[in-house]
C-alpha cells in the first residue's frame, strides 16, 4: 500500500518522485541477518547509503536469528556475519558513515531513538516498517519514512535469499547452480 499517510514508498516511486531521490536523511536504518550476503543485501545497503548521511545497520544476534529463522539454520556466527558485512561495505561502498547495531528484536533501535529519520526495508519486510511506526507513534516519536526496495530475483525468477544460497540452489549473484 503506497500512500503518503502511511509514508510507504516503493523504489519505483522513490525514483519517480524527485523530492525523495534528492532528499538526504540525517540517519537511515536498515537491517537483516546477513548470513550469506548476496546482491539483494547489496541493493538494500545501496539504497540506505544513497539516502542517508549515516546508516545504522541492524544485524540479528545469533539468538534472535535462531528464533526467527529456526535453530541451526544460520551458517555464520554474529561476529562472522558482521565481519563479512564490513568487508562487503568497504569493497562496494568505500568510506561511508555507518554503524552496526546488534538486533535482539525485529525493531532494534528504531522504536527508541528519535535520531532515525528513515527505514530502508525489502518489499518482503515492508509491513515491519508499518509496525515500527505504530510503536513509535505510541511512544510519541515521529514516524519514519519507509523506503521499500524490491526483492532481487535470481535467474529462475524467484527471490534471491540466504536460504537458497545455503541449500545450493543459487550463488550470491542469483545464478542457478
Amino acid at each position: 500500500m503506497c500512500t503518503p499517510w502511511l509514508q510507504l514508498f516503493t523504489c519505483k516511486l522513490v525514483y519517480k518522485t524527485r523530492k525523495y531521490v534528492t532528499q538526504k536523511f540525517k540517519v537511515v536504518a536498515t537491517g537483516g541477518t546477513f548470513d550469506e550476503i548476496h546482491i539483494g543485501h547489496q541493493a538494500l545497503l545501496s539504497k540506505a547509503f544513497e539516502l542517508g548521511k549515516k546508516v545504522i545497520i541492524g544485524v540479528s544476534s545469533d539468538e534472535f536469528a535462531d528464533r526467527v529463522k529456526g535453530k541451526g539454520k544460520i551458517t555464520h556466527s554474529y561476529q562472522q556475519r558482521v565481519a563479512n558485512l564490513r568487508l562487503v561495505i568497504q569493497r562496494n561502498f568505500g568510506d561511508v558513515n555507518y554503524e552496526i547495531s546488534k538486533l535482539n528484536t525485529s525493531y532494534g533501535p528504531t522504536v527508541i531513538s528519535d535520531e532515525v529519520d528513515a527505514l530502508v526495508v525489502s518489499s518482503e519486510t515492508s509491513k515491519r516498517g508499518l509496525e515500527i511506526n505504530e510503536v513509535r507513534s505510541k511512544k510519541g516519536l515521529k514516524p519514519l519514512t519507509i523506503v521499500s526496495v524490491d526483492l532481487v530475483r535470481a535467474e529462475d525468477g524467484n527471490p534471491i535469499s540466504s536460504s537458497r544460497i545455503r541449500t545450493g540452489q543459487i550463488d550470491p549473484q542469483g545464478k542457478l547452480l
